[in-house]
């Protein structure tokens, strides 16, 4: 068996982990975490597709490491989103892991409605139905799987929220409670729900993020990610240490102090 998280044999309770062998479509990769996953993942020994929008990025991918395939998706269409799982699940029908990390963050200004409603929308679009989306277009075939795993992806601002950006922590906050819930409902079928839950990483997801010291390197993250994914068969959040400073604010009495911090 070789899902993220292996499951006992007739039962629903994870009894280990093989990070190799899955099948394995990562909407969202063509660069920054997802790419870096996605290549980490492969270099372990899984089947990796990679999804987005952007036809050179996707070439790229493909030039740049040989064995990661690659499909055309376009996260905020609901059709394309069915014709490339469509696509995928054709081409890859042992496909057991999904994992929904396309997501925007933009900073926006609610003094007056023209000033973030229409980056509100987008954002809510892109980070909260797209992943509603995905997983509605993989969730039937996922549960046909011995072992299958869906990877949501959050953000410690779901947890502790920086005041630029309302909507994109509100969003990640939704995440987290839709991962949550779907683990409860998904808990007599063999698919798993995990939550990758970043901190800020060194990518190009914001301006100057890619180079912000206070952000933590990608590969770093990336490394941690991938060591906790092997040595924490049971975890149902996957958390690097730099994240537990936002995640857990509120159950160490500090949140107050997390968010001063978090908006210094």
């Amino acid at each position: 068996m070789s899902a993220l998280c292996r499951r006992a044999a007739g039962g629903a309770q994870p009894r280990g982990m093989d990070i190799s062998g899955n099948t394995i479509f990562i909407p969202g990769a063509t660069s920054g975490i997802g790419l870096a996953l996605a290549v980490a993942l492969h270099d372990k020994g899984n089947t990796v597709i990679v999804g987005g929008r952007r036809t050179a990025l996707l070439e790229r991918v493909a030039a740049e490491h040989p064995g990661i395939h690659t499909v055309a998706l376009d996260t905020d269409d609901p059709a394309g989103i069915q014709a490339a799982a469509a696509t995928v699940l054709a081409a890859h029908p042992d496909l057991n892991v999904l994992v929904t990390m396309a997501g925007i963050m933009r900073v926006e200004d609610w003094h007056t409605p023209e000033t973030f409603l229409d980056t509100a929308e987008r954002t809510v679009t892109t980070n909260v139905l797209g992943p509603i989306r995905l997983i509605a277009a993989f969730v039937e075939h996922l549960q046909t799987r011995p072992d299958a795993t869906i990877v949501t992806v959050s953000s410690g601002l779901a947890f502790a929220p920086l005041g630029a950006t309302p909507t994109y922590n509100a969003s990640k906050a939704a995440i987290h409670m839709l991962s949550e819930s779907l683990r409860l409902q998904l808990a007599d079928t063999p698919v798993r729900v995990v939550e990758l839950e970043p901190p800020s990483v060194q990518t190009d997801l914001m301006p100057g993020q890619a180079d912000n010291a206070a952000a933590m390197p990608l590969a770093e993250f990336v490394d941690e990610v991938m060591t906790l994914l092997d040595t924490q068969p049971d975890a149902t959040e996957i958390q690097v240490e730099r994240v537990k400073f936002l995640r857990y604010g509120e159950a160490r009495g500090d949140y107050a102090q997390v968010v001063a911090a978090v908006n210094a």
